[in-house]
């Protein structure tokens, strides 16, 4: 009887093959199990502390002084004047859009308010440029829409 060796690359992958599969034959399934870490899940009473030092080292909040001010650090009066203000803006801000759109289209134009100008210009292309200017100080802001 005559054997036969392989040589090179071929019998170490042939070797590796049935390697692979007498490994396999001898895999088992566990079961897994769930093993809570907070104690108010039902884990250790010990790491309690653990958690609680991780919880105040990551605590991005800052408590409330005790001066009796809102949250924000501001009297609740100047907290209502300005919500009061930002509402007003907010309707100035509704008008202008009313008077710049039409059936949900910008068109190009200047509206005036109290303290604003609003111009939209045909920058060509199908695209439109909104730039508000502050009456007051001059400081503008532009951007760009498409139409």
């Amino acid at each position: 009887m005559k054997t036969t060796c392989l040589k090179g690359m071929a019998g170490i992958g042939c070797a590796f093959a049935i390697l692979a599969a007498l490994t396999t034959l001898n895999a088992q399934a566990t079961e897994l199990v769930y093993v809570p870490i907070n104690p108010s899940f039902g884990g250790s009473p010990l790491y309690g502390s653990v958690l609680l030092g991780s919880a105040q080292a990551t605590n991005k909040h800052k408590e409330a002084d005790a001066s009796g001010l809102g949250a924000l650090g501001q009297d609740p009066l100047k907290q209502f004047n300005e919500s009061l203000e930002r509402a007003v803006l907010g309707q100035l801000a509704s008008s202008a859009t009313s008077k710049i759109l039409v059936n949900g289209q910008l068109v190009p134009g200047t509206i005036e308010t109290g303290n604003f100008r609003i111009n939209v210009i045909d920058a060509g292309g199908g695209s439109l440029t909104v730039t508000t200017t502050d009456k007051v100080t001059g400081a503008s802001s532009s951007f760009v829409v498409g139409k």
